[in-house]
């Protein structure tokens, strides 16, 4: 099954990064991490308890002070040197990576890895950049001027989908403005994360910027939200779970980040580049086993273009390889766990007597069969209010249906409770830019759907949550903005204050 990260090697000390170092979890109870692979199991570690995340919030605060005093200067040199480690250990970052998730290695190697360098090297440069509005006399008596100001101690919460990229999401904003980070990884995959603080370290970011909690979301999660020194969460995960944690940030008044749940529109003009569309169709769907907010779900396709357009996806996800995440030859792996394969599955088989399984629809057996693999899925002619249309199945599971008139496409893609993200397919630029218009979400590609750049914000509108991961507008979600008023005259008497002195001089 070729190489794999010996994980149980490289963290006989715990699962914990607190403080700048490796703990063992006190909760009493084990995690295993597990080969979706293979279903064999390549790490048991101790779950962290309540007090593992008092301690790593305790070591936040503690960094607090000196780090958001050092310049923007010293946090951007701190920032290029992790990009450096990072490059320097991608090959190790990407086979932890494909062990734990499942991903094939060229998408690690060639998609998770070095999105996250370039995100580390993005930030880099954004932390000499925090800008507050010049200096000026908005009033007659008065210079103002706007300071942004990191917050505090940031509890963030990363999913289980893209652990290394998005702990980077999470991490390299808040730092770079100068906040300290208790991060959770999802406790199924927390080995890329862990790895992320020991490169911030080796990088010379002082102990307690950094800090990761390997814990169940139940007893961690929400203690990290709750906890009164957290001034800040950021959650990314499912909108259910979403729900959970504003309940609880915004009960403590805390400030909150949201980036939810997707079932992302595909929608194909029948001006389209037919096989444009079905290799995006096909390439978006799948991308990380259909385990990602913004994949390719709901294909809508004008009538001229739907029978041929199904016929042809069908063709083409029949020729993707699905096999070992090592192999140079695998275009798809296992989903993450194999509770995650029985999800998926679930979705399809209630779909069917309802909709056309046109191709897929199972789990393959003989060599795979001990891991959580499911065959790339296509589903025709479900109804608009179908589940499978209208809830995130978060596998490789693509469902088509046709539209006729250009008003019936765009209200059909509207028509879900989420807005992450959405494609447009079509010649016509009119077309095109009519879907930018009123199609409700935070991003829409024209003629391709998946490709992110760190320079873009990423973030929802509806239930896909609020707040932007990347970009310079992630770098403001981690600042606080200060008015700062200068009195001009000397004057000890203001003219204002005869509101309060009346006509007394």
């Amino acid at each position: 099954m070729g190489d794999r990260f010996q994980a149980e090697q490289r963290f006989t000390d715990g699962a914990q990064f607190i403080g700048g170092r490796l703990v063992h979890g006190t909760s009493g109870r084990t995690q295993d991490v597990v080969d979706p692979a293979t279903g064999e199991t390549v790490l048991t570690y101790e779950l962290a308890s309540t007090a593992d995340v008092d301690a790593a919030v305790a070591a936040a605060r503690a960094a607090f002070p000196g780090w958001s005093s050092a310049t923007p200067g010293e946090r951007s040199d701190a920032l290029h040197r992790l990009a450096t480690v990072l490059a320097a250990r991608a090959d190790d970052f990407a086979h932890a990576e494909s062990l734990q998730c499942g991903k094939p290695l060229k998408l690690s190697a060639g998609f998770d890895v070095p999105g996250t360098v370039d995100n580390a090297a993005f930030f880099a440069g954004a932390a000499r950049h925090l800008q507050g509005v010049s200096a000026g006399e908005y009033s007659a008596d008065h210079t103002s001027y706007v300071r942004r100001e990191p917050i505090g101690v940031v509890g963030s919460i990363a999913p289980w989908n893209y652990p290394l990229q998005m702990a980077a999401w999470k991490i390299l904003p808040a730092v770079a403005a100068g906040n300290t980070i208790v991060l959770k990884p999802a406790e199924i995959t927390p080995l890329t994360s862990l790895m992320f603080a020991q490169a911030a370290q080796e990088a010379g970011i002082p102990d307690g910027v950094i800090n990761i909690v390997s814990g169940a979301g139940a007893e961690a999660g929400e203690h990290l939200v709750g906890h009164p020194d957290v001034a800040m969460t950021s959650f990314t995960g499912s909108t259910a779970v979403g729900r959970r944690v504003a309940a609880i940030a915004t009960a403590g008044v805390t400030r909150l980040h949201l980036e939810l749940g997707g079932k992302a529109p595909f929608v194909v003009f029948d001006d389209a580049d037919l096989e444009a569309a079905v290799h995006g169709a096909v390439a978006g769907a799948l991308i990380n086993t259909g385990q990602d907010c913004t994949a390719a779900t709901r294909a809508y396709v004008q009538r001229p273009l739907y029978d041929a357009f199904v016929a042809d996806v069908a063709a083409l996800m029949e020729t993707v390889r699905v096999g070992d995440p090592f192999a140079a030859g695998t275009d798809l792996g296992p989903l993450v766990s194999h509770a995650q394969r029985d999800r998926v599955a679930g979705f399809v088989d209630r779909a069917r007597g309802r909709a056309r399984i046109v191709t897929g629809g199972e789990a393959p057996g003989g060599a795979l069969a001990a891991g959580a693999y499911y065959r790339p899925t296509l589903i025709a002619d479900a109804a608009q209010d179908s589940e499978a249309v209208q809830s995130e199945i978060f596998g490789p599971v693509l469902v088509a249906v046709p539209f006729d008139t250009d008003d019936e496409g765009i209200a059909l893609a509207n028509d879900t409770p989420y807005g992450l993200a959405a494609s447009a397919w079509s010649r016509d630029v009119y077309r095109t830019g009519r879907a930018t218009r009123e199609i409700r979400a935070g991003c829409v590609w024209i003629n391709d759907h998946i490709p992110i750049i760190s320079e873009m914000p990423h973030g929802g509108y509806k239930h896909s949550g609020w707040g932007k991961d990347m970009s310079a507008y992630s770098f403001e979600e981690y600042t606080q903005v200060k008015h700062v008023m200068y009195d001009n005259t000397a004057v000890p008497r203001k003219d204002w204050h005869r509101t309060i002195f009346g006509d007394r001089t």
